[in-house]
């Protein structure tokens, strides 16, 4: 897959906190207007990922519409296509559908399933989506993590093979994989339209070159990127440092942390160590303030207008082909666009 010259953008909003964003219509709205290309909703363990988009969709008429990422461990896959064929509906085609298997401690903690064999799952999974995208015989699947008919413990032996009520409107709906480890992207690169990283830095691309080796010339690469415009540079930094932390220090165990090996294989394994330290002896002021600049400032665009102008010019020299921005108001968004768009 070559480089592009190229690059559009996508507003993320991420999943809600404690209560939902007073203004995130208003946001998506301006987006729209402003010639973005998509907006993208995530969820953990609170809001849903599809509802936003329902009601962003019923609000605009052009902008793509992405989950980044809906939970494979919360529906079953032939749920999640009911979900991605009446809203790829109800948008008339607007619909990209990013997965991702999550981690241990939600799947196993939130949504009291088994975490095992994650890539064996998400490649079944999508490929029951697929099957039903298509409509082209009953969806049927003899593997182990999603048996379709089911006919194992508790089974009435009724279960026959079905295809969806509903048309999709699609066959082809893009559907994307939120990925970090190098199998996991490889598997996003092999059966999807799309990767969904969780960091990118275009300066050092070969950290996923091995993964991306066999992705076609339309693989579409989602990446959010903090954009923040300022003449203080370390309290953009510090800005950032707190999020970061936590992902790198405790979203995960001392033994299995994707995020804390990610950022070791993206370069700072020793960093990325002292953070995770800190962390796990309950320093986590510590391990915030650990997070180093350097790393922040390659998966960020910071500083002023010029300097962020011109670190720019990397990500659309990358494989990147969508950059999500962020923005808590539509006169940020404006402000954010004025600098990075041309």
């Amino acid at each position: 897959m070559s480089a592009r010259n190229s690059l559009r953008f996508g507003i993320m909003f991420g999943y809600w906190q404690a209560q939902p964003p007073p203004n995130f219509l208003e946001v998506a709205k301006t987006a729209e207007s402003l010639g973005f290309h998509s907006a993208w909703t995530a969820e953990a363990w609170g809001s849903d990922a599809f509802t936003p988009l329902a009601w962003i969709g019923a609000h605009t008429k052009k902008l793509k519409l992405g989950t980044s990422i809906v939970q494979i461990s919360a529906r079953t896959p032939t749920s999640t296509a009911m979900h991605a064929l009446t809203l790829d509906h109800l948008t008339e085609g607007r619909l990209m559908l990013g997965l991702g298997v999550s981690g241990p401690q939600v799947v196993e903690g939130w949504y009291g399933q088994s975490f095992s064999k994650p890539i064996s799952r998400t490649r079944a999974y999508i490929d029951i989506i697929r099957q039903v995208m298509r409509r082209e015989e009953p969806v049927s699947n003899e593997g182990p993590h999603y048996p379709l008919p089911y006919k194992g413990e508790g089974s009435w032996g009724m279960g026959k093979p079905l295809k969806p009520i509903t048309h999709p409107l699609r066959s082809d709906l893009p559907i994307y994989l939120g990925a970090e480890g190098p199998k996991n992207v490889a598997l996003a690169a092999e059966v999807c339209d799309g990767w969904i990283p969780l960091w990118y830095t275009p300066y050092r691309e070969e950290v996923y070159a091995d993964s991306l080796v066999n992705a076609p010339d339309d693989f579409d690469i989602v990446q959010g990127v903090t954009v923040s415009v300022t003449d203080d540079l370390e309290a953009a930094f510090d800005a950032q440092r707190p999020m970061l932390g936590f992902y790198i220090g405790g979203m995960g165990s001392k033994d299995r942390n994707f995020h804390k090996d990610l950022m070791g294989r993206m370069g700072y394994p020793e960093e990325a160590q002292k953070i995770q330290d800190h962390f796990l002896a309950g320093e986590r002021a510590e391990a915030i303030a650990a997070v180093p600049n350097e790393f922040i400032d390659e998966i960020c665009l910071i500083g002023p207008k010029e300097r962020i102008r011109d670190r720019l010019q990397a990500w659309k020299e990358s494989r990147v082909t969508t950059m999500n921005l962020h923005a808590q108001d539509p006169e940020s968004l404006k402000a954010i666009a004025e600098v990075v768009m041309d």
